[in-house]
């Protein structure tokens, strides 16, 4: 299927938006990967594998650790993700972001009844149909964003009063991205659903953490409040060279919260379906990577960011795959319908 040459590009100005200047993270797709304005199935596939290829190391690791069969499939939901949150952030101001993110909304209700308009939802659309895919996680994640809009036009700093509102923005900002990954084998199964969404809002928070300062600087506070007043931190803490004694506490406790719900979604690992094991082991152990690069760094992440360095990555990916498939998995069965 041909997508529609009428669709427009996104009317953003990069280096304009919130998340401009020296809050800037990866280039929008638009940027490192030129749209075809008509392509047919195999070009969009293309597309989308160079946007996933070029825009995020991690993925990259991660997709050889599955069959060949389902590559492409995440590459596709990973360009989706990846242009629909730089619709949100790189705009040149909120009401753009609204009109942009609106647009792409309409443009999934069409991928989803078979009227793909965008080389993105060419080959989303083939997705789709090929694993029985649902409208509602790709929607959450248009909310989240959209929520990030809102709070951008009104000019909110803190975004959350407590933990639980902030579970509630992961929900429809992570969350969805691991339901998805489920679901292209067939997995619903709410246990395993329920594992997945742990590790997931685990993942968001650790990068929450290693980047108060580069959503600092875009006009942005993730650390919830109460625990902000708890520990004695304010918005104007984030502004100093270095973490305050109160700062790394406060971040001491949230990587802790983010270790529990890592330890949540420990079983599923070995008990996903087999042909996603290893890339969601190595998810995990990134994950808890990044919360131990925090950690050695004294939970001050405004002098620097810590980060994972590539080799223990890959050293991660390899420990992972030897993991899940040469040693045996535990004696438990998995509930039903977690695989087609």
């Amino acid at each position: 299927m041909a997508a529609d040459s009428t669709i427009s590009r996104p009317t953003t100005t990069i280096g304009a938006g919130p998340a401009a200047g020296a809050a800037r993270r990866d280039p929008a797709p638009w940027r490192i990967a030129t749209p075809p304005t008509e392509c047919d199935l195999p070009a969009a596939e293309a597309f989308c594998r160079d946007v996933a290829r070029r825009h995020y190391e991690n993925f990259t690791v991660a997709t050889r650790l599955v069959p060949p069969r389902l590559r492409q499939h995440l590459a596709n939901v990973y360009a989706f993700a990846r242009w629909s949150d730089d619709l949100a952030d790189e705009a040149a101001d909120p009401e753009t972001a609204a009109a942009d993110l609106a647009e792409w909304r309409r443009g999934l209700e069409e991928c989803f009844a078979g009227r793909p308009t965008h080389p993105v939802f060419v080959a989303l659309s083939d997705t789709v149909r090929s694993a029985g895919l649902t409208i509602e996680p790709f929607a959450d994640l248009l909310d989240a964003f959209e929520e990030d809009r809102r709070f951008d036009a009104a000019g909110t700093l803190v975004r959350y009063p407590d933990r639980e509102s902030l579970v509630g923005y992961c929900r429809r900002s992570a969350n969805p991205v691991g339901r998805i990954v489920l679901a292209l084998e067939g997995c619903r199964d709410a246990t395993l659903v329920a594992m997945s969404d742990s590790i997931c809002t685990a993942l968001q928070l650790v990068n929450f953490w290693q980047d108060v300062r580069r959503d600092r600087l875009a006009g942005r506070v993730y650390l919830p409040q109460a625990d902000m007043q708890r520990h004695g931190v304010t918005a104007a803490t984030l502004d100093g060279p270095k973490a305050s004694v109160q700062l790394a506490s406060l971040l001491r406790d949230e990587v802790a919260w983010a270790r529990g719900l890592f330890a949540a979604g420990d079983p599923l690992p070995s008990l996903a379906p087999p042909a996603l094991r290893p890339a969601i082991a190595m998810f995990l152990a990134g994950g808890r990577a990044v919360a131990d690069a925090i950690e050695r760094a004294g939970f001050d992440t405004l002098s620097r960011r810590p980060t994972v360095g590539r080799w223990t990555k890959l050293r991660l990916a390899a420990l992972a795959w030897w993991r899940l498939r040469v040693c045996r998995a535990p004696a438990v069965s998995a509930p039903h319908g977690t695989a087609r």
